[in-house]
């Protein structure tokens, strides 16, 4: 490996470290050539990620695009830089050589970045979305399933029947960071939440304050969010021992912010719910030791509110 495509693998794991800590501590249990597939794959999808959402944070040595020009200016050469590089099989800008390398050792499939970046761009023209089916199959699609797909060849599965539970597993990944990020997709002027869903129920996310029908609402979004981890979770068995502790470590941990917003009593609005490093550390270390817990994720009795 050149010393350039060191430093590249070197920084996406940086990037997976500061953004994404769930992942990191999932993939510190894969052996070293895996892990660093996984830190790659995620620093392309935070990188485009960053570019719609916090374009003055992206860095132009991470992406090789620069600072001037509008999100969709910028993350259209985003695009347009990914694909020439993988074309060419290299890039001369470090991250975006560590991610094609590891993409064409892998042999994934290129389609799925096409869809990955059709859902980026949707994110700057669409703020609403219909029914959950809209929001499932138009844009988590490419945002969140996808990404299910990207990993698998990293994660080297052992049936072809591993693709439907990773799919699902990046759904519920996805659906997890709606329901958790609500103020902060508010301020971007975005609802992630069906328009259905929360006029059914009588919610109305913009007042900020949990109310008896945001509370119904959110129960109901975390119920199908259980439903999709429960899906994941039948996947792990498909999977080699390392890879099965680390995507079940992620799944675990990811899930058990649901528990937070429940115990919070549906108040995402107050501050970002995280589960503690402290927690991410010790299911780590049982994951090494013990194995992955497997979770129950039948559907809970409601909570009593703390209005109630």
């Amino acid at each position: 490996m050149t010393d350039a495509l060191d430093a590249g693998y070197r920084r996406c794991a940086e990037l997976t470290k500061k953004h994404g800590t769930t992942y990191y501590w999932g993939a510190r249990l894969l052996p070293a050539g895996q892990r660093r597939d996984v830190f790659a794959v995620y620093a392309l999808c935070r990188l485009a990620d960053d570019i719609v959402d916090e374009p003055d944070t992206v860095q132009p040595e991470d992406t090789a695009v620069p600072r001037d020009g509008t999100p969709a200016e910028r993350l259209a050469a985003f695009r347009a830089g990914f694909f020439d590089a993988l074309a060419r099989g290299t890039a001369e800008q470090p991250v975006m050589a560590a991610i094609v390398d590891s993409i064409n050792r892998r042999g994934t499939d290129p389609e799925c970045f096409e869809r990955f970046f059709d859902a980026m761009a949707a994110d700057l023209t669409e703020t609403t979305w219909a029914t959950w089916a809209d929001l499932r199959d138009r844009y988590m699609e490419g945002s969140a399933a996808v990404i299910g797909e990207m990993m698998l060849p990293v994660l080297e599965p052992l049936t072809p029947d591993a693709k439907g539970p990773a799919r699902a597993l990046g759904n519920a990944f996805q659906l997890t960071n709606f329901l958790r990020d609500v103020a902060e997709d508010l301020d971007r002027g975005r609802v992630y939440l069906p328009q259905a869903d929360l006029a059914r129920h009588g919610a109305d996310p913009a007042l900020r304050r949990v109310t008896p029908e945001w509370r119904a609402m959110m129960a109901e979004q975390i119920a199908r969010n259980r439903a999709l981890y429960a899906e994941g979770q039948r996947g792990l068995a498909m999977l080699p021992p390392a890879s099965r502790r680390c995507v079940g470590t992620a799944l675990v941990l990811y899930s058990r912010i649901l528990d937070r917003i429940e115990d919070a009593d549906y108040d995402v609005f107050s501050g970002r719910l995280r589960v503690p490093d402290r927690e991410k550390v010790a299911l780590t270390v049982r994951a090494l030791t013990l194995g992955v817990p497997h979770v129950d994720f039948a559907p809970r009795p409601r909570r009593a509110s703390a209005a109630a």
